[in-house]
């Protein structure tokens, strides 16, 4: 074999574990040596990063090496990257990572294990399914529970909500979609959201053909709460209508504020009318963590179907979700055997096949973060590190509540901080101009990532808290210095 092929893969040859070790060692030098700062963001424009980044030709004719392509990459992207670890970054719901879980995706990403079949990953399908057993626990299901990973808090709510179409069709229509296809009376299905719900709602229905006009939104009350009452006059008024209501999606932690919509009725309104409840706790799920706060989110039990996202509160590496079900069966929906792949005999047998409930085929083995994590940290640094976030917005809230400059949309729920700075008498200025503008100073001259949105139609900042390192000084320091931007 010529010298082009030493050197690809990990082998059990010592030459090849030498190499593996000396690549993992520098690469490691080069990304301690780019954290030269606590800034959040180096502070390159667009058209500034954009021209530090061409390239002439993306594939060269011949390859210039792992040692002189980690060079370039030190140069152009290693001290241009976000750096979510820092305490000046609370733009959005996107974590650093904890110190285990990267190791844990080093350990993954090395054995490289796909996890439709048993022959494909035959220990890490056993680590998937002991963890998915034990995350049903946490949320409070019982026996026949199931679950399985996915990409994101998207494909979690989508498999979710296609859960629901499949069980409503099958439960009210007596109609197998998946043998059929939709039923005619398909564009009288109707979904319920809250008027903030994730936008994956829509994406959903979309990808499922029932369209975007089958998600009904629901107005809020002044806590960015789905309004139980308004909820159930819009149910009454579609079966009046003679559409088909089929699932109600609550928000546990919605993307902006933070705000739990009231399981506990949505629960009795899902029971009255025969409609599946699925819960977006993409969010909110971490908040189970919490020896404090876990009261907020104990109504997860009585939903159908849970979206829990790892990679925001939990704080392990993009991506890591699960998607949970009170009723395993439901997950038959997406079930079907391919004779390459997941034989009957086979399970039959025992061997356990994931793609039998996933949507995906190739999947990665994100379970073992959580395997990792859980077990490093244990309940007591869990609950620590997530009663944190939420105290820390709670110090914020109270601290811009305080003061005459600020103007705060809502109290916060969870780790979310929604407000805008008020411009004083003598400036000509709009607050959404003056709010967008120190957004943006804070970006490119402070090395601060913060977010913006926009509430009851005005510009707003937010801080998103999901840094356990953050103090209240440094807070204080971030509100003095936003101040200074007016």
């Amino acid at each position: 074999m010529g010298t082009e092929f030493e050197h690809l893969v990990l082998t059990e040859k010592e030459t090849d574990k030498k190499e593996y070790q000396r690549m993992i060692h520098l690469t490691v030098e080069k990304i301690l040596a780019s954290l030269d700062s606590g800034a959040a963001y180096k502070g390159m424009t667009p058209e500034k990063l954009r021209e530090r980044v061409h390239l002439e030709e993306l594939l060269p004719e011949k390859g210039l090496g792992f040692d002189s392509v980690l060079e370039e990459a030190s140069e152009k992207i290693l001290p241009n990257f976000l750096r979510p670890f820092s305490t000046s970054y609370m733009a959005h719901l996107h974590s650093s990572a904890l110190l285990e879980s990267i190791v844990s995706e080093l350990i993954l990403s090395t054995f490289n294990q796909s996890m439709d079949s048993w022959d494909q990953a035959p220990v890490a399908t056993e680590i998937e399914v002991e963890v998915i057993r034990h995350l049903c626990k946490l949320y409070g299901y019982g026996e026949g529970s199931d679950g399985v990973f996915t990409s994101g808090g998207s494909q979690s709510n989508l498999s979710g909500l296609l859960l629901a179409r499949d069980w409503f069709c099958n439960t009210a229509l007596s109609w197998d979609v998946k043998k059929y296809g939709l039923p005619a009376s398909y564009r009288k299905f109707r979904l319920y959201a809250s008027e903030i719900s994730h936008f994956s709602m829509e994406k959903s229905t979309h990808l499922m053909g029932l369209g975007y006009d089958c998600v009904v939104k629901v107005p809020v009350n002044d806590a960015m709460q789905m309004d139980a009452d308004k909820l159930e006059k819009l149910i009454v008024q579609d079966l009046e209508d003679g559409n088909l209501p089929f699932c109600i999606a609550a928000t546990v932690g919605t993307t902006d504020f933070g705000s739990i919509d009231p399981l506990g009725k949505l629960s009795e309104i899902a029971k009255k009318y025969s409609l599946w409840l699925h819960a977006d706790a993409a969010y909110g799920s971490g908040v189970v963590l919490s020896e404090k706060y876990a009261h907020k989110v104990k109504d997860l039990s009585l939903c159908d179907s849970i979206t829990v996202d790892f990679h925001k509160m939990f704080l392990l590496p993009i991506s890591c979700s699960a998607s949970l079900v009170k009723d395993g069966k439901n997950f038959e929906t997406l079930t079907l055997h391919a004779d390459y792949l997941n034989r009957e005999e086979d399970e039959e047998d025992g061997y356990i096949n994931l793609v039998d409930k996933s949507m995906q085929t190739t999947r990665r083995f994100d379970a073992l973060k959580v395997w990792f994590s859980f077990r490093a940290r244990g309940k007591e640094g869990w609950s620590a590190m997530i009663t944190r976030f939420m105290e820390n917005a709670r110090y914020l809230y109270e601290k811009l509540s305080a003061n005459s400059d600020f103007e705060v949309a809502v109290e916060p729920e969870i780790s979310s901080v929604v407000f805008r700075v008020l411009p004083g008498a003598d400036r000509k200025e709009s607050a959404d101009d003056m709010n967008k503008r120190i957004r943006r100073k804070l970006l490119h001259e402070h090395g601060v990532v913060i977010g913006q949105t926009v509430c009851k139609g005005n510009v707003c900042l937010k801080f998103t808290l999901l840094n356990p390192l953050l103090t209240h000084e440094k807070l204080d320091e971030l509100l003095s210095l936003i101040l200074s931007l007016r």
